[in-house]
């Protein structure tokens, strides 16, 4: 008996030897500029954006759900198309405690203590928020250290950089490199096109989140979809009126400014807003039914009589791509809006299918874009 003892006792031994082998403390640099100590490869994770996951399944294609032990509800009621494809194939995505809250604001703190993560991500924008609450020493004082990220405030900085900081943390270096070798390439098509055929760049005006907010004109400033469109060869006319990211100009100055196109980014909001004058595209949309709805917008009083309006040149795109590593898709079709002849053989739809084909777990639908001119 005490041989065998004895010999458990070893196993044991071995088993946790064994076990903190294949633990490694690491220190990141996060998208704030903060120097965090994390244990690699991470198991338990808290999702401060539920959206994260858009990069996270492509990183652990196999079983998405397996690391993620809390999120917030944005993905379930501002996507909910995608949801159901992945809960569909992943029951477990429907056990995952889920809390309430907008991007700018605190994630659950009893709920995060209470599943004992390895790590809390969050979203950039948080940091002001967390910081009054002391947030990351109270969850440092259990050994939970919190790493920011950010898609969503200036993706077009701090994307790859985020996508890097989850391909580490998670021990998928090399997969996150293959994602962010794919992006910049297809991003390329549309940049290097530009820089070789140097065309006029039409003016565009972002209608941000319509239907979501009912009142005109909310609209990106130089950042987020506000580069997209420049990258796509267009010109942002919000970006010298709205100093940051996100922000409103009034429907005067829009008339005036006369954009060529205007591109309304929304989404199926019925959770927020039942029966609005959101556009409901996204993954399997209703073409028809896309159309419908984008019939609303030229009908806006800061769209009458401008160039837009004369020609159809109205547009919708899945607001999502807002918050996700996906943008190169969104570049590569308003490109095809603002040059069509010059981007004529550019297949945003086969290259998001692509994307699904390579990094993701679930079938592409398409439903991503409409627009009135076509």
């Amino acid at each position: 008996m005490r041989k065998l003892f004895h010999t458990l006792a070893i196993m044991v031994l071995g088993l946790v030897v064994h076990n903190t082998a294949q633990a490694e403390a690491i220190t990141v640099t996060d998208i704030a500029g903060r120097d965090v100590t994390v244990n690699v490869p991470i198991k338990r994770a808290i999702l401060g954006e539920g959206r994260q996951l858009y990069i996270i399944a492509a990183l652990d294609r196999e079983n998405p759900t397996a690391r993620i032990v809390g999120w917030r509800k944005d993905l379930i009621e501002a996507d909910p198309a995608t949801y159901q494809a992945y809960l569909e194939k992943f029951p477990a995505f429907g056990d995952i405690p889920a809390f309430e809250g907008l991007e700018q604001s605190l994630i659950d703190i009893e709920t995060t203590i209470a599943q004992k993560p390895d790590i809390v991500f969050l979203n950039l924008e948080t940091k002001r928020a967390v910081e009054e609450a002391a947030y990351i020493e109270k969850l440092g004082a259990l050994d939970i250290p919190v790493v920011y990220v950010d898609f969503r405030n200036s993706p077009e900085i701090n994307t790859e950089p985020s996508i890097r900081l989850f391909g580490k943390l998670f021990g998928r270096e090399e997969r996150a490199e293959e994602f962010v070798a794919f992006r910049a390439a297809e991003i390329a098509k549309v940049t290097n096109r530009l820089a070789d055929a140097k065309p006029d760049r039409p003016k565009v005006f972002i209608d941000r989140a319509g239907g979501f907010y009912e009142d005109c004109c909310h609209s990106f400033g130089d950042s987020n979809f506000g580069a997209m469109v420049e990258l796509a060869g267009g010109d942002n006319i919000a970006k010298d009126f709205i100093p940051g990211t996100f922000g409103q100009i009034n429907a005067e100055q829009v008339i005036v400014s006369n954009p060529a196109h205007v591109i309304v980014t929304s989404a199926m909001w019925d959770v927020y807003v039942p029966g609005g004058n959101w556009v409901p595209v996204g993954p399997g949309a209703d073409p028809k039914q896309v159309i419908e709805k984008l019939k609303f917008y030229p009908t806006r009083p800061a769209y009458l009589g401008i160039q837009a309006q004369k020609t159809k040149a109205f547009h919708a795109v899945w607001h999502q791509f807002y918050n996700s590593p996906y943008q190169f898709v969104a570049i590569q079709q308003m490109a095809k809006w603002f040059h069509p002849d010059l981007f004529a053989d550019l297949d945003p739809d086969e290259t998001f299918k692509q994307l699904h084909d390579r990094f993701l777990p679930i079938d592409y639908q398409p439903g991503y874009f409409g627009s009135l001119s076509n």
